[in-house]
């Protein structure tokens, strides 16, 4: 009596060895193709050698087309916990739709699901992450994150607005990398983008973030969204002096129900720019080391991203089609709906050293 029947005590035991046995399974597979690669080339083909050391590990995909079936592993996560924000950016493809934002409670279980099946990088975003409960709600899913799930690498995204000294100093060594937006330099730029905030300077409030950042030992990224108001600035010098560890450049994107489309809040069409003219723009800079660029291709079905309600978010049609909740139904069910491509996530450099402690950061 109270002894776990054999095909439940199989199940729990499966259970814990499953991640285990998926590292060991990657590794395994990163050796026999490097093994592969030495025996087949000669040693002079040094290029084609470099080529084949670079191909991303064999994924999901790879297995289901040999007619194995193995479930999508969560690796990296964007949680968008809340749609509300107090800018009103004209390309925003994450509109206010709802107010809604879980019980904390509820979002840890779900984060707890999350990495049970495998997340190492949860990424928060909105809207404006710091605007529930004044980053409180966030600052609180941070420190569950780090200091009970453990996870190698936790991050934010936020136009920095409402980020206050005293967050760094309750949570700040409980995050691995802020990523503040910013799409120019130029104040006027960004009032017409719809970052203005009255007598607020965003230039100004980046320049105080890097230094909290610096302070309180926090990786610090920039992402900027290239649009036809900022398409032919050059950012080079004032990207050097911020000097962030990554600059993630993003070419505007329509989505049909967020900013496109008759039931959409916001119309992006005027912010579109051509492949050629962002393509123009990383010319530009492209002597700017820590420049990570994402063309619409590589950005669409890339990421996975959690809503509010945690579902995923299935981009591959040009609108969010949602899956079933991850608290319904659980992760490996609804992951199936995400349409994540994991070869793209891999080929567009989505896994790179996110810990802050693998960073060896001169802070």
């Amino acid at each position: 009596m109270g002894m776990l029947m054999p095909s439940a005590f199989a199940g729990r035991l499966l259970s814990l060895l499953w991640q285990p046995l998926i590292s060991v399974r990657r590794s395994l597979q990163l050796l026999l193709c490097w093994l592969w690669a030495a025996l087949r080339l000669p040693v002079t083909e040094r290029g084609q050698q470099q080529q084949i050391r670079e191909e991303p590990e064999e994924t999901s995909e790879d297995k289901e087309e040999e007619g194995i079936h193995l479930p999508t592993i969560p690796t990296s996560v964007n949680y968008h916990f809340t749609r509300q924000c107090n800018y009103k950016c004209g390309f925003c493809f994450h509109t206010a739709k709802t107010s809604f934002v879980l019980p904390l409670e509820e979002a840890k279980r779900g984060l707890l699901s999350l990495k049970d099946a495998g997340m190492e990088k949860i990424n928060f975003s909105g809207g404006e992450p710091f605007i529930q409960d004044r980053g409180e709600y966030l600052g609180q899913l941070v420190k569950f994150c780090k200091e009970e799930l453990h996870l190698p690498s936790v991050s934010i995204v936020s136009n920095g607005s409402l980020i206050r000294e005293r967050w760094f100093k309750n949570y700040g060594e409980y995050l691995d990398i802020l990523a503040i937006s910013c799409d120019s330099f130029d104040e006027q730029v960004n009032v017409l983008i719809g970052r203005g905030q009255g007598k607020k300077n965003h230039v100004e409030n980046l320049q105080k973030l890097r230094t909290w950042c610096r302070d309180y030992r926090v990786a610090f990224k920039i992402n900027s969204v290239i649009n036809r108001f900022n398409v032919e600035e050059d950012m080079k010098e004032q990207i050097k002096a911020l000097n962030p560890v990554r600059w993630k450049v993003f070419q505007c994107l329509l989505i049909e129900g967020e900013n496109s489309g008759e039931d959409a809040i916001r119309n992006a069409e005027r912010f579109v720019i051509s492949d050629e003219e962002f393509e123009g723009f990383l010319e530009r800079h492209k002597e700017v080391s820590c420049l990570v660029p994402e063309s619409n291709q590589k950005m669409k079905d890339s990421y996975l991203i959690l809503d509010e309600y945690m579902r995923f978010l299935n981009c591959r049609n040009g609108r969010k089609d949602p899956s079933k909740s991850i608290l319904d139904v659980g992760v490996e069910e609804a992951i199936k709906f995400s349409g994540f491509d994991e070869k793209m996530f891999l080929k567009r450099g989505g896994k790179y050293v996110w810990s802050k402690a693998d960073l060896k950061l001169d802070w």
